[in-house]
């Protein structure tokens, strides 16, 4: 948290107490929203696992007993729209996390519009189809939280990043203008931006990843950026404030100091 953040009101409704609340994060097979799952469910939360890839969700409801699993395609707008019928039809949900991801380096010397087309399903459509099937509820209620999983990668055009950044770089325009909208209403909504983080998409990486967190370090920093009202969580801070600092230089600057790194 910035000194300004702690001098000023938070920007959501601080989310701290979660005993008794239902979480529903899609993308809950692994990494990230596996580890957020089950530091959600030790905080006493009713978490809900949904992902493609039902032995692993399975496996979590194991290891985590009261929690549910609930397969799903996020790139089936259908499928989503009756899952999300089905939970509604439990309990209200308090917060949905939006964590399925798709990634590959592309070039554009290597352009792959079939991959992009997958990228585009996968990290952008899918969160709008989830936002589609519970913003209803959460307007007639008039509280909810809608907390979107965001990448560095998107604050601007990066190497190797020709079809994962700019999906990102729409979750957090997306992100933003939902606040704009929502925040009057009670809903909060939340952009989680990591860096480098241990899982099976960062797995296939063949170049020095800096400051690498494992998935529980990154569900503790979420968890913590929730706790405290925060619009954007973005860490390891070491490493995220730089990329930040990329997004207020003049291009000229940008577009050399990058292409000596990336040499």
């Amino acid at each position: 948290m910035s000194l300004l953040d702690a001098l000023l009101p938070p920007l959501n409704r601080p989310l701290a107490d979660w005993r008794g609340k239902t979480v529903w994060i899609v993308g809950a097979s692994s990494g990230i929203g596996q580890a957020t799952a089950a530091a959600l469910h030790g905080q006493g939360a009713r978490v809900v696992v949904s992902a493609r890839q039902a032995s692993l969700l399975h496996d979590f409801v194991a290891r985590h007993p009261g929690s549910q699993a609930l397969v799903l395609d996020a790139t089936d707008r259908e499928a989503v729209l009756a899952a999300a019928a089905l939970l509604l039809g439990q309990a209200p949900l308090d917060c949905v996390v939006y964590c399925a991801g798709h990634y590959n380096a592309m070039r554009a010397d290597a352009l792959d519009v079939a991959d992009m087309e997958r990228h585009v399903s996968v990290n952008y459509l899918g969160a709008l189809y989830l936002i589609d099937a519970v913003l209803p509820a959460m307007l007639t209620r008039g509280t909810g939280h809608i907390s979107l999983v965001g990448s560095v990668a998107g604050y601007r055009g990066l190497p190797n990043s020709l079809a994962y950044g700019p999906t990102k770089a729409a979750l957090i325009n997306l992100a933003e203008t939902l606040y704009l909208d929502l925040h009057g209403k009670g809903i909060g909504v939340s952009l989680i931006s990591p860096g480098f983080v241990q899982t099976p998409l960062t797995a296939g990486n063949d170049f020095a990843m800096p400051a690498l967190l494992t998935p529980q370090q990154a569900a503790t920093a979420i968890l913590k950026g929730w706790a405290q009202g925060q619009f954007e969580i973005h860490f390891p801070k070491r490493f995220t404030l730089w990329l930040k600092a990329l997004r207020i230089l003049p291009n000229r600057v940008f577009f050399q100091l990058v292409r000596r790194l990336a040499l």
